[in-house]
């Protein structure tokens, strides 16, 4: 099998890899223009890879179109205008209900029928990291709308783009690592949101397999 091949059979694959790149990436490309726009550029990738991958499941792909056609504009706008709050509040009201739409279409991939597949396995992962990427994007309209939202140890408020993922994934996976901490009442309300987030989709992906395993054991081959 080729590469284009399996890449076409495996697009949650993909689109779990290409998060993970850009989450190596940013680092060392968010420190000029030029970087961000990279980051920027590459980010539209995985807008497009999104959209290709939410095609397959029985989600409305038209609306992924919708939202995810202005995401991609204003993924170029922001990394031109990374400190521009109009720029970033409107990115962000694109990318959250995109991205929320995106994982919505994953996990009912993952529950329209009684076999996993491979590409399944990686969508488990695909919509876990599409979850933080949304959550990503609230904090940041959080911080437009409510200046001061989150902190750092040194103190001060408005933190970047990839401090809010990094927030993001810390509180997803419920592991407490962050040194990025909500101090204002709204934000910490969106942050026990996605708490709960972080535990339902586990315990959901847990029921699915208990399910798929006791289907198994009650009909067995032959």
């Amino acid at each position: 099998m080729s590469k284009l091949a399996a890449a076409r059979d495996h697009p949650s694959a993909v689109l779990l890899a290409a998060q993970l790149v850009a989450v190596l990436a940013y680092p060392f490309l968010s420190d000029s223009a030029p970087g961000r726009a990279v980051v920027g550029v590459g980010q539209m990738g995985v807008v497009l890879i999104a959209v290709w991958a939410v095609r397959r499941t029985p989600a409305l792909s038209w609306v992924a179109v919708l939202l995810g056609g202005p995401a991609m504009l204003f993924t170029i706008f922001e990394a031109v205008q990374p400190d521009t709050s109009w720029v970033v509040l409107v990115s962000a009201l694109f990318h959250v209900p995109f991205y929320f739409f995106i994982s919505y279409g994953m996990v009912r991939y993952l529950f329209h029928d009684d076999r996993v597949t491979r590409d399944e396995l990686y969508a488990t992962g695909a919509a876990f990291t599409v979850v933080a990427w949304g959550f990503a994007y609230v904090y940041a309209a959080a911080q437009v709308i409510w200046p001061g939202s989150f902190v750092g140890l040194d103190g001060t408020g408005d933190r970047a783009w990839f401090e809010l993922l990094y927030l993001s994934f810390t509180t997803l996976t419920s592991v407490g690592l962050s040194d990025i901490v909500p101090i204002q009442d709204h934000a910490r309300s969106l942050v026990m949101i996605q708490q709960i987030a972080g535990v339902f989709y586990v315990a959901l992906v847990v029921a699915r397999l208990v399910g798929l395993n006791a289907i198994r054991h009650s009909n067995p081959p032959g």
